[in-house]
């Protein structure tokens, strides 16, 4: 008998339509954990297949800690390869899919071959059945909530987008939860699964409650004692909106496609002016009490409010200055189910391609026409990357590895600048997200603008925040908790004694095992880079501080560093003997 873990993963081959149950090693779960960690494991064994081969598993991991007590731990993980980047793609997933899923007795769902029709997967406790979804393709995500009116029960599906092979396809789960990143909506899409509805009645077995129960009580004191996380202006009180003011404070907003640091409006665009016009609510994942959602009771009830990335980029980024165009884009993103970061820098891309205007009813078109692939969306709805490549100005597109830029000018934060071109699943700020440090000076201040230390911060951030992924935590928890507490709970929920620094070591491993996922996949240092733009140009739109280009001998400095602390080779590949040492085989 397990604790934390319930033994069981579900094996669901679409082609044969034939469910089967898989049940892992003790070693094996406290090797790789849970969430991301896992989900590696299965795509790993599949590595050199293409995206959209059947047997390239779409993978669904909860945690050892989800359905306990512990703080923040509601959240799931999906992980394949990435039809936008061809890299690793995976992300995570709020609501309360992770908790149903575990009551219903997984672990996680590996998901493998293609069905011939629309299918939705449902799960009742230990019974997974297929059912036809061919009436439901097409539907928007929201439609879809209430046609199935799933309850109690969590949901997760795609919407057009993800039908219609926009390649950052997005999962919305609980109607208000986006899997966002890295196109995992398509990767569905393309095995023909519309949803994937769970209802569990179980409980996750709890090895020592009174120790768990103080883990929690500590985290809980550290994260009420965080102004970034529950202040007057944090993350509780505001959303990650808060972020706003300032990223517009710092001269580091993209602005027009990254051709500029500042957004003369953004005054007026903050998370106040949507507080002020939408009264929003709290809403949260399952079992968190930071509840950073929010939810419109006025002006539009129901809407969701959008978060920092896509208040910043539907504003800044492509020349919007009023916020109801902001709020109808996001909810056209969630309705269609597409990433809020992607769809916004495809369109600055191709504002600065055509030099076209696009006016606020324009936007709205373009983003109905990428995800039902008509109009200028057929070219679109491959991403940025694809599309300036297409065009003749592959320079125009803001993104690493094939994955656009989130909200942060890499000129203004140089551990981001590192953190985007080493990140596994290409312009990422959540592997690393070195803003904590720099920006919000959690849990210390360093210089924004110097590389100096922060090749080693990038690689412990990054093994950190894996094994924050795998747990499954909330990342914002960790403003003001540490491994250290997460590390008690998850000894106390599993009697599988685990350190701070242990766990520290598993996300090593964990983080090794997706850069040879990536090299597998054709990826080494030519990569592991920034655009052109950041290198030759310096920040605008700033009268206090200059906000210079970065220097490209100092960032290749940084990235040598990097690659020396994580113990690859000078062309970013790993190294046989390094994964041997963390116990993977490097060749299998």
């Amino acid at each position: 008998m397990m604790h934390g873990w319930t033994g069981h993963i579900g094996l669901i081959d679409l082609t044969r339509q034939q469910i089967r149950t898989l049940s892992l090693s003790p070693e094996t779960y406290a090797g790789h954990i849970g969430g991301r960690g896992l989900g590696g494991l299965f795509v790993r064994s599949a590595a050199s297949l293409a995206w959209d081969h059947e047997d390239m598993p779409v993978c669904l991991f909860t945690g050892p800690l989800t359905a306990t007590i512990a703080p923040t731990s509601g959240r799931c993980h999906m992980m394949s390869i990435s039809p936008l980047t061809g890299l690793v793609g995976d992300s995570s997933m709020g609501g309360k899919m992770g908790v149903q899923l575990k009551r219903a007795g997984w672990d996680g769902l590996v998901i493998t071959g293609k069905s011939d029709t629309p299918v939705g997967i449902h799960i009742q406790d230990d019974r997974i059945t297929l059912a036809p979804a061919g009436h439901l393709w097409g539907m928007p995500t929201d439609s879809l909530h209430t046609a199935l009116a799933p309850g109690k029960a969590s949901l997760a599906c795609i919407g057009p987008a993800g039908e219609n092979g926009v390649r950052f396809a997005a999962v919305i789960t609980d109607r208000f939860h986006a899997a966002g990143r890295t196109g995992l909506g398509l990767n569905l899409g393309a095995k023909k699964v519309k949803y994937i509805q769970v209802s569990g009645t179980g409980s996750t077995r709890v090895k020592y409650p009174e120790p768990l129960k103080q883990a929690r009580a500590d985290i809980v004191r550290l994260t009420a004692a965080s102004p970034a996380l529950m202040g007057r202006f944090g993350l509780s009180r505001l959303g990650t909106g808060a972020l706003y003011d300032l990223m517009d404070n710092r001269c580091m907003m993209p602005t027009h496609n990254f051709t500029a640091t500042r957004f003369a409006p953004a005054r007026g665009l903050n998370a106040h002016a949507y507080a002020t016009r939408y009264h929003p609510r709290q809403h949260g994942c399952k079992g968190c009490h930071i509840l950073c959602k929010k939810i419109a009771t006025q002006s539009d009830p129901g809407a969701p409010m959008p978060e920092f990335e896509a208040m910043s980029h539907f504003t800044a980024l492509v020349g919007i200055q009023d916020i109801r165009v902001v709020t109808a884009a996001n909810q056209l993103c969630n309705r269609l189910g597409m990433d809020t970061i992607s769809a916004a820098s495809t369109l600055a891309c191709f504002k600065e391609i055509t030099g076209r205007t696009v006016p606020p009813e324009s936007l709205i078109a373009l983003l109905k026409d990428m995800a039902m692939d008509r109009g200028d969306g057929r070219d679109l709805k491959h991403g940025a990357a694809r599309y300036a490549a297409s065009m003749g100005h592959p320079s125009a597109a803001m993104t690493v590895k094939g994955l656009e830029l989130p909200a942060y000018d890499p000129r203004g934060a140089y551990g981001m600048a590192l953190g985007y071109a080493m990140s596994t699943r290409g312009g990422c700020h959540l592997r690393a997200y070195p803003i904590s440090h720099e920006i919000l000076r959690k849990p210390v201040a360093t210089d924004r603008f110097s590389f100096s230390g922060k090749a080693r911060i990038i690689k412990i951030a990054e093994d950190l925040n894996a094994a924050v992924d795998s747990l499954i935590a909330c990342k914002f928890t960790f403003f003001a908790a540490g491994l250290e507490e997460y590390a008690n709970a998850f000894s106390a929920i599993t009697g599988t004694r685990m350190t701070a620094r242990d766990l520290q070591a598993v996300g090593e491993k964990i983080v090794y095992n997706e850069r040879i996922i990536n090299g597998l996949n054709g990826m080494d240092a030519r990569q592991d880079t920034l655009p052109d733009r950041f290198f030759d140009y310096p920040g605008t739109g700033c009268d206090r501080f200059f906000v210079p280009p970065i220097d490209r001998a100092a960032f290749q400095s940084a990235k040598t560093a990097y690659y020396a602390v994580r113990d690859l080779t000078e062309d970013g590949l790993p190294r046989q003997e390094k994964a041997v040492q963390l116990g993977i085989d490097r060749h299998g």
